[in-house]
């Protein structure tokens, strides 16, 4: 039995898809049913349902983007930092193992030297290194908080996108714009994602961060041509001139765009589609909600 949290959010019905597509018997618990922010209650659900794993899918990304975060500093805290915590404690008074849906929004740009960054690298988009985002700041929080945890599988998402349009869809977001800027970013196509996510615990992978995205990075203008390409959007797409302007007119808070290094998940066995290829695919199939 696998008990999930946040089963209703973006990432959540993804993994609620998964399991129903594969049979997997789970509880998809709701807080007003169960209060799992708090630890006695989390921790008698998980032994009273003899839970085998729990999938932390709960967090605060404010809507429509990571601005909202900005104004609701409390609730990002508490739902990307303090959570984690609560989580793990239940988890580990019960005996449970379980995985946590982490961000790669922790870094930007590429590790010194080239290439993605890597599980082991300090997060340098953070409240401890320079002026980040809330969010990125609480989801580094998140990741320390569960520094040394037992049986804790913690998976890296990056910029979700599947065929599905849908706001929470980065390809919706990127053919919705008025204007975009032009950055390079791992991207983590949805459904592969979840499903790398379980495969690391079925298959008893070691526990600990996973970078869980699609081999490579694309640009935003890759993205655009493979867009228009496709036929799903002619439109004329327009692009800042630089991320002074960006932030000029359209954030109120910088940006993570990073790359990360995928070799640990892809040595464990577990692949994922190049993400060109997976963008391709979703434009191909793309359908509404």
């Amino acid at each position: 039995m696998v008990v999930l949290l946040g089963g209703s959010g973006y990432v959540g019905q993804a993994f609620q898809q998964l399991f129903r597509e594969q049979g997997v018997p789970f509880r998809n618990v709701a807080r007003k049913e169960v209060d799992y922010t708090e630890v006695a209650a989390l921790a008698d659900l998980l032994a009273s349902t003899k839970a085998d794993f729990v999938v932390n899918a709960a967090g605060y990304t404010g809507k429509p983007n990571v601005d909202a975060c900005e104004l609701h500093k409390a609730a990002c805290v508490f739902g990307n930092a303090v959570l984690p915590g609560r989580i793990r404690e239940a988890c580990e008074r019960t005996g449970t193992a379980w995985g946590h849906v982490s961000s790669g929004c922790i870094y930007t740009g590429e590790r010194p030297g080239g290439g993605g960054f890597r599980e082991d690298d300090a997060p340098n988009f953070s409240f401890r290194t320079n002026h980040c985002s809330f969010y990125s700041g609480t989801k580094a929080l998140g990741e320390e908080v569960l520094t040394g945890a037992a049986d804790c599988y913690v998976w890296r998402l990056r910029i979700p996108f599947n065929e599905i349009d849908s706001p929470r869809n980065y390809l919706t977001k990127v053919m919705r714009y008025a204007s975009l800027l032009e950055a390079s970013n791992s991207l983590s196509q949805l459904d592969e994602f979840v499903r790398a996510c379980f495969e690391t615990w079925r298959q008893r992978l070691p526990a600990g961060t996973y970078n869980v995205t699609n081999p490579g990075h694309v640009t935003t203008r890759e993205v655009v041509d493979l867009i228009k390409k496709s036929g799903v959007c002619d439109k004329d797409f327009q692009f800042f001139k630089d991320e002074e302007e960006f932030m000029a007119k359209a954030a109120k808070t910088p940006r993570s765009n990073c790359l990360l290094d995928t070799s640990k998940l892809q040595n464990a066995g577990i692949a994922m589609t190049e993400v060109h290829e997976a963008v391709e695919t979703a434009l191909r199939k793309w359908r509404a909600e």
